[in-house]
């Protein structure tokens, strides 16, 4: 007897482990139903869980090896039966042998199905399903599925255990019920872990996705580039992998690893709660908590009434009207060119991707304009602060402001480190992290090179620059065309600012098109000539 145990013995401890490493739920389940016919070698079995709600059972997997029938599961054949209530009309459902096994909490071991009717079961569904197939349902054993904490989370039912030596179906054994019921407490206690990893999974992801929307609300000028950059940086890293030759052709992602840099995409920029709102919202150079090009304008029209006055009093002391007509002239001139000035002001005040060293003159010698302010002073139509403003060369910050927004990497990578992520994701903090450095080391806030970065990291960066250049929601500028940002990254290329290897993966699998379709608005979905595109060999 006991020669014939021990094998089956060590089938259960195989299955076990095989449910403990199992990361698939659909599997855990086929795995569930396929060790326990093995081990009483039963012909046929099905697999109930119960509902959330605890009304139902609902099938997961049917087989049955005789009639070639295989549903459920990670089999991909969709179960058409109803699920079985447990209750009708708030009566316990006793009728049916699962939802008893599952009402009474015990195992029901039938000999034969069809001389079990007397006890009060109902098999008349049975006898229309052995009658359309053939098939003869004889001996069951149901066995209800209990956690570690002693709830019932699903049923076990096997069907027609097959004698090993002359085929037939027999009963199923004291020894077959045991080792079954050892089966379903440990498939239970497999499931119940396995549902509380993907719920804590869930969670986690779903606070993930609550930072970087709380990121993204934030600020009307960066909302949804939280959500999109995972996307573009997914769609790099995909076609990375699919390359079969150069530089990428031993680059290859496991689906931990796509989860790991999908989770580091959602969480590039969760340094950016700390980021005050004036400098992300900063859409003009001279916005503070208001625009102060309002002040300038308002200080214009003082110089515009001075100029009258001037005239106005040049006129009273004109000896003939000569004189009055220059004084014309002369005023004219003077408030044509304070218009002029002001409108340039007004301009440069809305920042671009690149304000000429002339124009930054322009904007000195107009601060020097001398008017008298509301204590009587004569001072600059302009200060030092708001000339430093309206001279920033790129965007709208000073440097002092982009250091504060550049400063959220930083904070990025703090916060990151500090988190416990289980070994799975352990690269987060680096992925996350690196996505402003350069290749040649100029970048931030580590100054890392191209050899101490990772591809993932890089890639990042690429989908983070091309995500900025195409976004419509930016202050200081209109999303780019495909070709302009396309041109843009490809100057970055040459001046070793992104991967050239990923940049060109980039352009060979045009993900930026395919980017374009989901997030860019038509008019930026212009032909491209890749041939024309800089650092790039068709």
């Amino acid at each position: 007897m006991m020669d014939q145990m021990l094998p089956k013995i060590e089938m259960l401890n195989d299955i076990g482990i095989a449910l403990s490493s199992e990361k698939n739920n659909q599997k855990v389940l086929e795995t569930i139903l396929t060790g326990a016919k093995k081990l009483t070698n039963a012909d046929a079995g099905s697999l109930y869980t119960v509902t959330e709600d605890k009304q139902n059972l609902k099938f997961e997997i049917v087989s049955n090896d005789s009639l070639g029938i295989l549903m459920g599961g990670a089999t991909g054949n969709e179960i058409e039966f109803p699920a079985l209530p447990l209750y009708i009309d708030g009566k316990e459902n006793t009728s049916m042998v699962v939802t008893s096994a599952v009402l009474n909490d015990q195992t029901i071991n039938i000999a034969d199905a069809y001389n079990a009717e007397s006890e009060g079961y109902d098999f008349s569904g049975t006898r229309k399903f052995d009658e359309s197939t053939g098939y003869r349902t004889q001996s069951l054993l149901t066995i209800p599925m209990k956690n570690h904490e002693g709830d019932i989370i699903g049923v076990l039912q096997l069907i027609n255990s097959m004698d090993e030596t002359t085929g037939a179906v027999k009963t199923f054994s004291k020894e077959d019920q045991k080792l079954a019921e050892s089966l379903a407490s440990q498939a239970a206690v497999a499931l119940t872990n396995k549902r509380l990893i993907d719920e804590q999974k869930a969670l986690f992801e779903a606070f993930i996705k609550l930072i970087a929307t709380a990121i993204d609300e934030k600020s009307p000028y960066t909302g949804g580039h939280c959500r999109r950059l995972p996307e573009l940086t997914m769609m790099i890293a995909e076609a990375c992998d699919n390359e079969a030759e150069g530089p990428l052709s031993t680059f290859r992602m496991a689906d931990k690893d796509r989860y790991e840099l999908m989770i580091a995409g959602w969480l590039h920029d969760c340094g950016k709660v700390t980021t005050p709102e004036y400098v992300i919202d900063k859409s003009t150079k001279l916005e503070t908590i208001y625009d102060r090009v309002n002040t300038v304008i308002a200080r214009f029209q003082v110089l515009k009434r001075d100029a009258r006055i001037d005239y106005l009093k040049t006129c009273l002391n004109a000896a003939n009207e000569v004189d009055k007509h220059n004084a014309e002239q002369v005023y004219q001139q003077r408030l044509q060119q304070l218009d002029d000035d002001l409108n340039f002001i007004k301009h440069f005040n809305i920042g671009g991707e690149f304000m000429k060293p002339e124009d930054q003159q322009r904007v000195r010698d107009i601060a020097t304009y001398q008017w008298v302010n509301e204590l009587g002073e004569q001072v600059n139509v302009l200060t030092e602060d708001e000339v430093k403003n309206l001279t920033i060369a790129k965007g709208t910050l000073t440097p002092e402001e982009r250091e504060v927004i550049n400063n959220h990497i930083v904070v990025t990578i703090k916060m990151l480190q500090q988190l416990p992520f289980p070994k799975y994701l352990k690269h987060v903090p680096e992925y996350a992290g690196g996505h402003h450095e350069r290749m040649d080391g100029k970048g931030y806030p580590l100054g890392l090179t191209r050899e101490q970065m990772s591809w993932q990291a890089r890639m990042m960066g690429i989908a983070d620059i091309f995500e900025a250049l195409s976004a419509r929601d930016r202050p200081y500028k209109e999303g780019k065309t495909l070709t302009e940002c396309l041109t843009i990254l490809g100057k970055m290329k040459l001046d070793h600012h992104i991967d050239p290897d990923i940049f060109d993966v980039f352009v060979k699998h045009k993900i930026y098109e395919r980017y374009g379709k989901e997030f860019c608005t038509p008019e930026q979905l212009d032909q491209v000539d890749v041939s024309r595109i800089p650092g790039y060999e068709v």
